[in-house]
């Protein structure tokens, strides 16, 4: 299996944050071509704001993308939202697996499956997220959940775009980041993972990502970009995250 781009991505996750008037004026600070032609740049705003963004990011050449979906076509499912309708819209990407959704929502490793299936099927790119939270670590489990999070993928057909972002769940949102050496470990292991089930994909790191480390992170061995959150809702401390990428793999 092969990314649908092979180069670095830095990917924003907005969450549930963001009016149009925000956002707008969100997309005017970005420069023109934020990023060199081997790093490249996405952003996954709320729903409501997957239309008015898709034009103005496409001309800053900045990939648009959604934070989760439901896998069904279409029918009487309220309040969710289908592959085809993102498509629709203009998403290139789909975030798939979150932490977020895991805890809050309760979703299942079989969910997450179905929900592959369905993006696949209409031509979406899913970033599946996968991460332990600080007692697993504590307990020297994080190899063991990641593989669990990973088996999903197994039997999977190697002609699917696919990105994988490992995210510590103790990590997001806290202001602590996993260490440089905890960092290039388990993302070796999520590398191996990958290889074992047959997969040749990118590996994002996620987790309080911010413009102080993002240099460090970025050229830790084995990590391909970052699956950003807070730190991605002002446009300069996101461009100085994209420019910390550029120049580590420059």
């Amino acid at each position: 299996m092969s990314s649908g781009d092979t180069r670095c991505l830095v990917a924003g996750n907005w969450k549930m944050n963001g009016l149009l008037d925000e956002a707008m004026s969100y997309v005017n600070e970005l420069r023109e071509n934020p990023a060199p032609e081997y790093v490249e740049v996405a952003i996954m705003p709320p729903y409501t704001l997957l239309h008015p963004m898709n034009k103005p990011l496409s001309d800053k050449d900045v990939r648009l993308g959604a934070q989760s979906m439901y896998f069904e076509e279409k029918g009487a499912f309220t309040g969710s939202i289908a592959p085809m309708m993102l498509r629709d819209a203009g998403c290139h990407y789909v975030i798939l697996g979150h932490s977020e959704r895991r805890d809050i929502i309760h979703e299942s490793n079989a969910l997450i499956l179905k929900k592959l299936h369905a993006s696949w099927r209409v031509g979406l790119e899913p970033i599946l997220c996968i991460g332990e939270h600080l007692e697993e670590r504590e307990a020297g489990k994080t190899n063991d959940v990641l593989k669990d999070q990973l088996s999903i993928l197994e039997g999977i057909e190697g002609n699917k775009a696919l990105t994988v972002a490992y995210e510590p769940v103790w990590a997001i949102g806290t202001g602590v980041t996993a260490s440089p050496e905890q960092v290039v470990e388990t993302h070796a292991f999520v590398h191996e993972e990958l290889t074992r089930l047959g997969l040749d994909c990118r590996v994002l790191y996620g987790g309080s990502v911010n413009p102080g480390n993002a240099r460090a992170l970025m050229g830790s061995e084995g990590v391909e970009g970052a699956l950003v959150g807070g730190a991605s809702l002002k446009a300069d401390s996101f461009m100085q995250i994209v420019e910390a990428a550029a120049n580590a793999v420059s």
